[in-house]
């Protein structure tokens, strides 16, 4: 359905391929959540969940997805995102984006959502690839790879270049810091909400138990640092802004439930759409994946080595930032002044 919504950009019947695409999204989410109500068992809230609620948040969410089906809609949300009203790739994406987040949103309410995560087998690296990769798939055909851009143009959409090395720097830094941020907010975590912290690092420790070898690691570093940028910070930022991207990066890891962790991941990811936003997506898929590597290794009794490392690197960055902005040339020296008549 996404590549049918490229496949009708500039087309006559674009603005009825919008409807039908949203329509059938919008009510097939409605119907899910209707036919659990009536008794079907689609949807699970599990033990000690709240399965009516649930059931009912997937239905409101289908219904606000439905809206975005009339342009004058989209015509306001423009005035604050940047997309283009007429668009049906933009419109999909405003319907799949309300879905997403509406549905976890529900899922993180009304579900149990770290006792279950108990109860799951252990990760796996097959099982993080299975569940990332739909994300790098989604990035693709959301940008019309071969529908409307060859691979060259699908990398400049997505802000897939070569970093210069100050980026590279700020991206190093950049997650020394997330990682610290992160450290911060469990510790606060366990102060102010100890039952929430102790289920959140069972659920850690059991989900993710076993991918504590050098191939499990790497894997956690690499697999979301990739999928999930080049989605979330390549594909949906340009187009649905920064804040609303963070908040849908946020919703995919209900494994925090509602604590200082889920807070703390909002955070980061607004500091990863900054870094796109004032570089690229190859810039902050790298601090994604070097913080990923960091909460995968630990840093131990090496806290004052990463103090010292952490603030070289922040020092390294600032004066790259600097020396790359003393080398732009103010737009006004290239125009001659002109006589005022």
């Amino acid at each position: 359905m996404v590549i049918a919504a490229n496949a009708a950009v500039g087309k006559r019947w674009a603005s009825h391929a919008t409807g039908i695409l949203a329509g059938l999204t919008a009510g097939g989410t409605f119907l899910v959540g209707a036919l659990d109500l009536g008794g079907a068992g689609l949807v699970q809230a599990g033990p000690g969940g709240q399965q009516a609620a649930l059931d009912g948040g997937i239905m409101v969410t289908a219904a606000l997805a439905a809206i975005l089906a009339a342009r004058p809609v989209r015509e306001r949300i423009a005035r604050w995102l940047p997309i283009d009203p007429d668009s049906p790739v933009h419109a999909y994406a405003l319907v799949l984006a309300v879905i997403l987040f509406g549905t976890q949103l529900a899922t993180t309410l009304f579900v149990d959502v770290l006792g279950i995560d108990q109860t799951l087998p252990p990760l796996g690296v097959g099982d993080l690839f299975y569940s990332e990769t739909p994300f790098l798939i989604m990035a693709l055909a959301g940008i019309g790879l071969y529908v409307r851009r060859n691979a060259r143009g699908a990398a400049d959409r997505l802000g897939l270049v070569r970093p210069a090395w100050w980026q590279i720097t700020l991206a190093l830094a950049a997650a020394g810091a997330f990682f610290a941020l992160i450290q911060g907010a469990d510790w606060l975590s366990h102060q102010w909400t100890p039952g929430i912290a102790s289920q959140v690092d069972k659920t850690t420790a059991h989900v993710f138990g076993g991918l504590n070898d050098p191939v499990g690691i790497a894997a956690i570093a690499l697999l979301p640092g990739i999928c999930e940028e080049i989605l979330f910070r390549g594909a949906l930022q340009p187009r649905l802004g920064l804040l609303v991207t963070a908040l849908l990066f946020t919703s995919v890891h209900t494994q925090y439930g509602l604590s200082f962790d889920a807070l703390s991941v909002l955070v980061v990811a607004i500091g990863l759409g900054l870094i796109r936003k004032y570089t690229n997506t190859t810039t902050s898929g790298l601090a994604h994946i070097t913080y990923n590597l960091l909460a995968g290794i630990g840093i131990g009794s090496l806290v004052g080595v990463a103090v010292a490392v952490e603030l070289g690197l922040v020092g390294l960055a600032v004066y790259g930032i600097w020396s790359s902005r003393r080398r732009i040339v103010p737009a006004g020296e290239l125009v001659e002044p002109s006589k005022v008549s």
